[in-house]
């Protein structure tokens, strides 16, 4: 399927939609549902009533933002209505959210009229503790925004209009910076004048531009006093018509420092470029076409053009993502009465400051290794940063308490803790991983490429840069599923039935000729795709293997272990899965290989699954698990975990705590583990469990994903000489993309 039924999918799948409601507080018991509803909550009714305030004490609205909008603006559709909007403000939800743990109602309001608008939204302030207004067309929103602010007691802020302006302004600063021009003397051009353009002129001059060198265009050009006197222009396009002649949007960029781009794609060519001033920025954030191409922008002259988009796939994304959530998570916090002028100063600022520091190694490995050093290439933060919450957040705060929008005060450093606590990082772990993957796709083999999914799933692969799929099956059965979803690539397809496969069967027969193999047999084999697969993967034509979709998993794994074997530091395979929850990441071994393994078995095992950790960003801390903790209980099964884990704790090669044996609990309770068993190597609870058989730790992983609410990634196999894994039969797309992912990034390695 492509984008847009992919899209579909996604957001009918049941439930449908992309937010929910969740209780906080538990409801198991009688007593539970006494304290939650009738007759306990009147409790905290009478305490609100004697005092209003006490409803961020006692209530959701302290975190609680309404998403409000009439449809009149949506993304690039225009005014499709609040309904068709829908989907959009849900979406704005899963962003505050994902970023920030503020939840979301989403209200979508029927009326083109704009009091309409104001008196509903007014009437609706003791529900929130904030309010987000988005895709409202302009003049209106202008409008709709001053006089919600001024007449609610929480924070009113129009993120179409001041999103760009914070963001953009962040990426203005470093730039002038790296260009070496005071914001006091640039001149800048703008092309397009509503309410995002509007909001950022404004925004800029907050930042130290000067007023009087800020050129604003429209579709009908320069936009001047001779206009607004002689054409029907709205007050705010009004308050940025210059006394100067009339033009168009060539003649504005001529010697100009700057020019903000807020319109169409397209409009922009070499030409104008060249005109402008020395070293010039460009910010040319129509999507998904810039205003002139990042390629064409940077090619345009010899001098240093510093240039953002609003697309992830160039340097200087201006997303507002890097705004909203974080600006409404420390006004929230600080219970601020606006968003001022200070606080979005304050956000701009931060971020600007944020991109001069130091980046760490796992934002560089996030965004695939690119280098992300201040400089042209690199204005401003990265989305995906976790520092951003933790930077930006806190300066807004901080702004709102010094310019008096604040009713309580924070300890900043105990305010920076609390905000690494709320947002965990299992979200974030297979983006590191596919990102690493962008940034060098390698060739990875799809050994049931005759399959729905897996040639679905080729097509994100392509499609997102993450692979070269090579799909192994019937081309004609692949075709024709290609075209009914349609799929719009050219896959990599090896028919085993038409192909010219006879080196791979020589290969095949050389390689297990003494271990049962005829050279008829290895013809026949190399038919099967999971041969095949194995042996392209041997001999260097691919660089990775998935297969097992359709196979069970013993079956699927065998070839690869008869054709490609363990790695040169290995005599064992392992299965692993790694298991994401929201506060904490655990990688289980072995869940699907070795049924009884030995002391050997388990040491190595250990070894890699510690590597394997390593990969996504993790430094692994191991526990070996038993129902015996410590020589509790002394047989020959907790005697091999023992001598395991001495082997490991004396092997150079492993530069992480490993202890055990050890029950499991004991391995993820803090206070177990460091109350009772205080001795123990680990300092703090174990990320690697190293499971004492296949059954144990088969249903270990299996309990934790369906009980613990774990989001379940692999297996993954270790110990293997060259990428290979195995996919659980009924896995879906996004797993087998997933998976990839990870082969990508063993291949890199490799």
């Amino acid at each position: 399927m492509g984008l847009d039924e992919d899209a579909l999918e996604y957001h009918r799948s049941k439930p449908p939609g992309k937010i929910e409601i969740a209780t906080t507080k538990p409801t198991n018991t009688q007593r539970d549902l006494s304290l939650a509803y009738s007759p306990g909550v009147a409790a905290p009714c009478e305490e609100i009533d004697k005092d209003p305030e006490k409803a961020f004490e006692y209530t959701a609205k302290g975190n609680l933002v309404g998403v409000v909008s009439d449809g009149s603006a949506v993304l690039g559709l225009g005014d499709i209505g609040p309904e068709a909007g829908k989907p959009v403000m849900e979406g704005k939800g899963v962003l505050f959210k994902r970023f920030a743990d503020i939840d979301v109602f989403d209200v979508e309001l029927d009326t083109d009229n704009a009091e309409a608008m104001i008196q509903t939204v007014e009437a609706m302030e003791p529900t929130f503790g904030g309010i987000n207004l988005e895709d409202i067309a302009a003049p209106e929103c202008f409008e709709v925004e001053r006089r919600l602010s001024e007449k609610l007691d929480i924070p009113v802020f129009h993120d179409d209009q001041h999103g760009t302006a914070i963001i953009s302004g962040a990426a203005l600063v470093n730039a002038a910076d790296i260009a070496d021009k005071e914001l006091a003397d640039l001149e800048v051009v703008f092309s397009g004048a509503g309410a995002s353009a509007i909001a950022s002129a404004k925004f800029y001059v907050s930042l130290g531009v000067s007023k009087d060198n800020i050129t604003m265009c429209d579709s009908s050009g320069i936009i001047t006093e001779e206009r607004a006197t002689h054409e029907d222009l709205n007050r705010f396009k009004q308050e940025f018509a210059r006394d100067i002649p009339e033009g168009d949007l060539a003649d504005a960029m001529d010697g100009a420092d700057v020019f903000v781009g807020l319109s169409v794609g397209g409009i922009v060519d070499q030409e104008m470029v060249r005109s402008m001033a020395s070293d010039p920025i460009i910010f040319a954030m129509a999507n998904p076409d810039p205003e002139i191409a990042y390629e064409d922008a940077k090619s345009a002259r010899d001098d240093t053009v510093i240039m953002a988009t609003g697309r992830s796939d160039y340097p200087n994304q201006v997303n507002n993502v890097l705004g909203f959530p974080f600006i409404f998570r420390g006004a929230l916090d600080v219970r601020a009465t606006e968003i001022n002028e200070e606080m979005k100063v304050a956000a701009a600022r931060a971020l600007a400051d944020l991109a001069k520091q130091d980046v760490p190694d796992e934002v560089v490995k996030a965004y695939g290794d690119q280098p992300l050093q201040f400089g042209p290439d690199y204005i401003i933060p990265k989305p995906l940063d976790p520092r951003v919450l933790f930077e930006i957040t806190p300066a807004v705060a901080e702004a709102a308490i010094e310019s008096g929008a604040a009713r309580t005060e924070i300890d900043t450093e105990a305010y920076v803790e609390e905000l690494e606590a709320r947002l965990g990082k299992s979200r974030e772990m297979m983006r590191v991983v596919l990102n690493k993957a962008k940034s060098n796709p390698q060739r990875v083999v799809l050994a049931e490429g005759h399959d729905e999914k897996m040639i679905r799933a080729a097509y994100q692969l392509v499609e997102q840069g993450i692979a070269e799929p090579i799909l192994i099956g019937d081309a004609d059965r692949i075709e024709s599923t290609r075209r009914k979803f349609g799929l719009e690539f050219d896959p990599v397809v090896v028919d085993p039935e038409t192909a010219d496969v006879a080196d791979y069967a020589d290969r095949l027969y050389e390689l297990r000729q003494r271990k049962g193999i005829t050279r008829r047999e290895a013809d026949e084999l190399i038919r099967d795709g999971n041969y095949l697969g194995s042996v392209m993967v041997e001999m260097g034509d691919a660089d990775a293997m998935l297969t097992g979709l359709t196979h069970h998993y013993p079956s699927a794994l065998r070839p690869p272990l008869q054709v490609i074997g363990t790695a040169d530091d290995a005599d064992y395979a392992a299965g692993v899965y790694m298991l994401t929850f929201k506060n904490r990441v655990i990688f289980c071994a072995d869940t699907t290989v070795n049924q009884d393994p030995d002391t050997d078995v388990l040491e190595e095992v250990t070894r890699h699954t510690g590597e394997l950790a390593r990969r996504f960003n993790v430094e692994p801390r191991a526990a070996m698990l038993s129902y015996s903790n410590f020589g509790s209980v002394d047989n020959p099964g907790t005697k091999k975990i023992r001598r395991a884990v001495s082997r490991l704790q004396d092997d150079e090669r492993v530069d992480f705590p490993v202890d055990g044996e050890m029950q499991a609990d004991t391995a993820v309770v803090e206070d177990i583990l460091q109350d009772t068993y205080e001795f123990s190597e680990l300092d703090d609870p174990a990320n690697v469990l190293v499971f004492p058989n296949l059954e144990a730790g088969n249903i270990g992983y299996k309990l934790l994903q369906r009980l613990g609410g774990a989001e379940a990634i692999g297996p993954m196999l270790v110990g293997m000489d060259k990428p290979v894994h195995v996919l659980q039969r009924g896995d879906e797309v996004k797993d087998i993309v997933n998976l990839a992912g990870v082969a990508v990034v063993d291949a890199q390695q490799e």
